[in-house]
């Protein structure tokens, strides 16, 4: 630490040029002071993160402008940064505390983080029915009118060629499998090797899905989220940010940061905003990881509440009297 004590000025920032802060001097201490390090600047990260949003959100208003360029690539290097982790830990240990206190706290999370997922669900389900539309429509028009485009629009006309609208169809299943995954979840309606749940007792099953919540939904969705939020950035801008930048290399970047949308697709005349389908990977992880909150939750709560709290606030889709034996198989 003496070597530190030396170089390191100010707490949370260096105070002056050319020396590091003596908190993130703490961090490199090991691999417990990394971690401690992170949870006592989570607090400040949130309060600098809201008392300042131009810092990392000023691109949205202005990207003119040197500062708002730096702004988005804040934003980026922040949207999978060690700092964001903690703040979102941090949050949910918190959380977690005031629902252990008042049970209330707990129920409430659950109903928000299943309806959320339900409304969510529900709304983009319907892009199935759309998919088999779009898919008649290209068929009779191709087969039995012979047309080379189609055009829609009200008011303002769009054509493309039809193997554009073919290959949009799989657009349509990503949004179904990305942002209907929490809905199906919720649902009961995802298909489960049930070897070992099925005759295990009530409180074993509880005890199972809150470990699977924790150390299988939760690292997975970080993982892929890691991944995924470069992958989409660089189909987005250029320069394109890397995972082992530092946020002074991208604000260097920075200076020279302008919008590339991706707009390559696989044919001259095919679908041609495949961006969309990285766009859904970053949403469809989030949305497991807050699905994973809400069956960690609801297992705890049925689990010391007991089998009459089972299915507690349970929002599922009925499919009618009498079909209750079809319900959860779809």
């Amino acid at each position: 630490m003496a070597e530190h004590d030396a170089e390191c000025t100010g707490f949370f920032s260096p105070a002056a040029e050319g020396t590091t802060a003596c908190l993130d001097a703490f961090k490199e201490d090991g691999a417990l002071q990394w971690i401690a390090g992170h949870f006592f600047e989570a607090p400040f990260n949130i309060f600098f993160a809201l008392a300042d949003p131009g810092a990392w959100l000023g691109w949205l208003a202005d990207f003119s402008t040197p500062e708002a360029k730096q702004s988005l690539m804040r934003f980026i290097y922040y949207g999978a940064s060690a700092e964001l982790f903690f703040v979102i830990l941090l949050a949910l240990l918190v959380l977690t505390g005031l629902g252990l206190w008042k049970r209330a706290i707990m129920w409430g999370s659950v109903r928000v983080l299943e309806g959320f997922a339900n409304g969510v669900g529900r709304f983009f389900a319907w892009a199935g029915l759309l998919m088999v539309l779009q898919q008649i429509v290209i068929v009779f028009s191709q087969r039995i009118f012979a047309a080379s485009n189609l055009t829609f629009g009200f008011g303002s006309a769009m054509t493309f060629d039809l193997s554009w609208y073919a290959e949009e169809l799989k657009l349509y299943n990503a949004l179904i499998v990305a942002l209907c995954c929490a809905y199906t979840f919720v649902q009961g309606g995802h298909v489960r090797v049930d070897l070992l749940y099925a005759p295990a007792k009530y409180r074993t099953k509880k005890i199972i899905d809150m470990f699977g919540a924790v150390f299988f939904m939760m690292p997975f969705a970080v993982l892929v989220w890691l991944y995924g939020w470069f992958f989409l950035w660089r189909v987005l801008v250029v320069p394109n940010p890397s995972v082992s930048d530092t946020l002074d290399s991208l604000l260097m970047k920075a200076r020279a940061l302008r919008w590339n949308v991706e707009t390559i697709g696989f044919s001259p005349n095919g679908f041609n905003a495949y961006f969309l389908f990285k766009v859904l990977l970053v949403t469809f992880t989030a949305m497991v990881f807050l699905q994973a909150i809400a069956v960690f939750y609801r297992s705890y709560l049925e689990l010391v509440e007991g089998p009459e709290s089972d299915g507690k606030y349970l929002d599922r889709d009925t499919l009618g009297a009498g079909e209750e034996a079809y319900e959860g198989t779809h």
